[in-house]
């Protein structure tokens, strides 16, 4: 599937640019493989989070796996410092941290009630979850939107999220813009411009997570974060171009 965007590049103007969505999806022009299935990448453009909760040693425990779809390698998120469901425990997070920027994840949950979620500057998650259909669920902006649950395919199959994400702006220290994301899960849009008003999770979920409650937003650049809780929930084909979205709109 192809999207259209309209975005306001690093000068001001306007450029009109066609994105794929859904499983499979390549890295375009411009964009950077964060995980590619390999030891190699995993190790070289990720660290674990070491935030209040940190109980786990590098290097990283998280395993190559063979995909059990395809053919190559992808990465298994369960770690050992994570057995329970003790999240932030085993968090990985991109070495690398972004402002505005579009995102291309693919996960795949082996069995049920698999648990994982990805996070946009290491602050808001996109729910990875099965079985859960609040807004606490699947594809849901947590605790900001309902879950799309509709448009996941399943147990042992793989699912897509691509993501264009716009961070928090501010001014003379405090907040004007709230951040805000256009989501895509297999190639439908499940979300668009959504609004996320704080940080959800306590101190142990990420940045700000412990700061006024997580209202208290802070203008910093984050990671691409992925959570272990101790559940067999494998990522493949991560991707991530840095963007300056100009104008408060995320659609695409």
């Amino acid at each position: 599937m192809i999207a259209m965007t309209t975005v306001a590049g690093v000068f001001g103007t306007c450029i009109t640019a066609f994105a794929q969505v859904g499983v499979g999806v390549k890295a375009p022009k411009g964009a950077e493989v964060y995980l590619d299935g390999s030891r190699k990448m995993l190790d070289e453009k990720w660290i674990y989070w070491e935030g209040p909760r940190f109980a786990a040693k590098p290097p990283i425990k998280w395993t190559v796996v063979n995909d059990p779809v395809d053919k190559g390698t992808v990465i298994n998120c369960n770690d050992p410092a994570s057995a329970g469901g003790l999240y932030g425990a085993a968090d990985i997070v991109t070495k690398k941290e972004f402002k505005d920027f579009r995102a291309h994840v693919e996960f795949l949950i082996t069995k049920p009630g698999g648990n994982s979620g990805v996070y946009l500057q290491n602050r808001y998650e996109i729910q990875v979850l099965d079985g859960d259909t609040t807004s606490h669920g699947m594809a849901a902006v947590i605790n900001e939107s309902k879950s799309p649950y509709y448009a996941y395919n399943g147990i042992g199959k793989w699912n897509s999220y691509d993501i264009l994400f716009r961070a928090a702006r501010f001014k003379d220290g405090k907040m004007v813009e709230q951040p805000m994301v256009t989501l895509y899960f297999n190639g439908k849009k499940v979300h668009s411009n959504q609004k996320i008003s704080q940080v959800w999770g306590g101190p142990n979920s990420g940045i700000d997570g412990g700061n006024n409650g997580g209202k208290g937003i802070t203008d910093k650049p984050g990671g691409l974060k992925l959570q272990s809780e101790g559940h067999d929930v494998y990522y493949r084909n991560i991707w991530i171009k840095e963007m300056e979205l100009d104008k408060a709109d995320t659609s695409f």
